[in-house]
């Protein structure tokens, strides 16, 4: 187990490399001339040059990418061009709202989709069956954030009982945070939810028509034994790989979603920072969402042992 975990650790450092190149590179084919947003259109042409050298922008490409990976394997980012300050406390204070968002959106997710889809296997082609698919067809075909725009027009202009926009932290009273973060977290799980159901209703039929079901059912186990115990375990394994990725997903996704409720995230961030050619906020983002996604895939591995106890990690 600790040689699998090892090997997979250090596949990572390859792709988290090549990341790190596509980031870089694309960043330097945006239009745009960070010395400029930062001294406005007044500047004149001495002293945006003198900024773009303290910057190092002069410098070769190959070069710059040199100096920035030296400080980013040493835990420093650099400093935001905009707000002068490091990048990673400007990620550090962002990324807890967007942890929150994606988890609570996960949450509502399993919590929905994991029943549903047991039951629809369970009652299969019966009105329940037939229902559930109803709902998670109409689910998926509607985006996130047309779903959450619905929630804001319905539950905050309509009825108001949600406010529009903006974040409250879980120290202000778990009630209020709640108002804040209820909209967009169902817009994003009921969405996964439906793709979830789906995958649960698909692979507990598949398993529950396999012989070690009809063992277990034969040698007198309740019926509840047999499909939570036995049946849902085995089925769980895709359902969690989507779930793992669905996170990772959400977090990477967060961009619309947060800008649509005004919520203060990385995605908020990340579109903040584009907007004023802020490369190192920019570059920084990208690189630990990235970073986290490649994390979670690993984590996404490691519990296939400990939910199928068939698989065997050498």
């Amino acid at each position: 187990m600790g040689g699998y975990v090892t090997r997979r650790l250090a596949g990572i450092i390859p792709v988290w490399i090549a990341i790190a190149i596509v980031v870089f590179s694309l960043l330097r084919f945006i239009p745009g001339d960070p010395a400029l947003v930062l001294l406005g259109a007044e500047a004149t042409p001495e002293q945006l040059e003198a900024v773009r050298v303290q910057l190092g922008l002069t410098k070769p490409v190959p070069l710059q990418f040199a100096d920035w990976m030296s400080h980013v394997v040493r835990g420093d980012l650099g400093n935001s061009l905009s707000s002068r300050r490091p990048v990673i406390v400007e990620i550090a204070e962002r990324l807890p709202r967007s942890l929150e968002l994606a988890g609570f959106a996960t949450t509502i997710s399993l919590i929905i989709s994991l029943p549903s889809g047991v039951i629809a296997a369970v009652r299969r082609n019966s009105i329940w069956d037939q229902g559930f698919l109803s709902i998670g067809l109409f689910a998926v075909c509607i985006p996130s954030f047309v779903l959450g725009l619905l929630f804001i027009l319905v539950f905050s202009v309509g009825l108001g009982w949600f406010p529009m926009r903006g974040y409250r932290p879980i120290s202000d009273g778990v009630l209020t945070w709640l108002k804040y973060l209820l909209l967009p977290a169902l817009a994003y799980g009921l969405v996964d939810a439906a793709q979830l159901a789906r995958m649960t209703r698909s692979t507990m039929i598949d398993v529950m028509s396999l012989d070690f079901i009809r063992t277990a059912r034969s040698k007198g186990l309740r019926e509840s034994r047999v499909i939570y115990r036995h049946a849902l375990r085995n089925a769980l394994i895709p359902v969690v790989t989507i779930a793992g990725l669905n996170f990772g997903g959400l977090l990477a996704n967060t961009v619309v979603m947060e800008y649509v409720f005004g919520l203060p995230g990385v995605g908020s961030l990340l579109i903040e920072s584009i907007r004023n050619r802020d490369y190192p906020v920019v570059q920084g983002v990208m690189l630990i969402v990235a970073t986290i996604y490649t994390l979670l895939n690993l984590a996404v591995d490691l519990g296939y042992a400990y939910l199928d106890p068939r698989i065997r990690i050498e």
